[in-house]
């Protein structure tokens, strides 16, 4: 299930988030003494965490946050790779410290994991390519009777896609499922699929990244909130949770949303 693993000590964890890093807010902080978490990610939803490109790197605004909260509270952060579908058990099950994958928080998987407070609040969107005239919202789309989705099972935009857009049928065959939303965005570019409903933090990251190929349409379809989760009664939570508290207040969070989300280009 791994397939890449990676070691980040104090100092890597400053020099990952840069520019944006804020102070450490001495004292004020648990010390967790240097301790060794283990943090898995599937480096599949740009630009939370993903490959770059460029350099065949993991980066992203997750990698930069969990660096910075590491930082703060002195923990040394190992980060394992592993499928989607497998996360939320493994981490249930205690494989993992914890895991950062634009997870949105929910009753149903707080039944099996502890969840964070949240750091990122986002929209559902409905992603179509450029040309795309056919549908401009969900109405217009379940009207077009040979018009597919592709997601990923499991994630929140399938149940989008199953109850807010279609007829509530998690085997509707108009659903199309792939591996990762990576690979349901690039379906859509080629025409396999014609709707990819994904969250905000990645929609605008793939429209960047498409050069004109794909754009947005329609109203949101709903919201939800992100956090880290954790296996149930972790003491990392509550740490974990102060850390990200002060990154609200001190402005770190709005600077990395500025370095992901306006500043950054994808495969530029």
């Amino acid at each position: 299930m791994i397939s890449r693993r990676a070691f980040f000590t104090g100092a890597l964890a400053l020099m990952s988030l840069g520019a944006v890093a804020a102070p450490v807010n001495a004292g004020t902080l648990p010390d967790l003494q240097g301790r060794t978490i283990t943090v898995v990610t599937e480096n599949t939803y740009p630009p939370l965490q993903f490959i770059d490109p460029k350099t065949g790197k993991a980066i992203g605004w997750e990698y930069d946050a969990v660096a910075e909260i590491a930082k703060r509270l002195n923990l040394n952060v190992e980060i394992e790779n592993a499928s989607w579908d497998t996360m939320i058990q493994a981490v249930h099950d205690g494989q993992y410290d914890m895991a950062m994958n634009g997870i949105t928080i929910r009753e149903d998987r707080a039944e099996m994991v502890d969840f964070s407070v949240p750091y990122m609040h986002s929209e559902m969107l409905m992603l179509v390519r450029s040309d795309e005239d056919r549908f401009d919202n969900a109405a217009s789309f379940a009207e077009l009777s040979d018009g597919l989705i592709g997601t990923q099972a499991g994630t929140t935009p399938f149940y989008t896609a199953v109850y807010d857009v279609l007829d509530g049928d998690e085997a509707n065959p108009r659903i199309k499922l792939y591996e990762t939303i990576g690979a349901a965005v690039q379906a859509l570019r080629i025409g396999d699929v014609d709707l990819v409903l994904t969250d905000s933090t990645a929609a605008h990251g793939y429209v960047n990244a498409s050069s004109g190929a794909l754009k947005l349409t329609g109203d949101p379809l709903g919201a939800e909130d992100f956090g880290f989760i954790f296996p149930i009664g972790s003491d990392l939570e509550e740490p974990v949770n102060q850390a990200i508290e002060a990154m609200k207040a001190d402005g770190t969070l709005d600077a990395l949303n500025q370095k992901w989300f306006v500043d950054y280009k994808m495969g530029q």
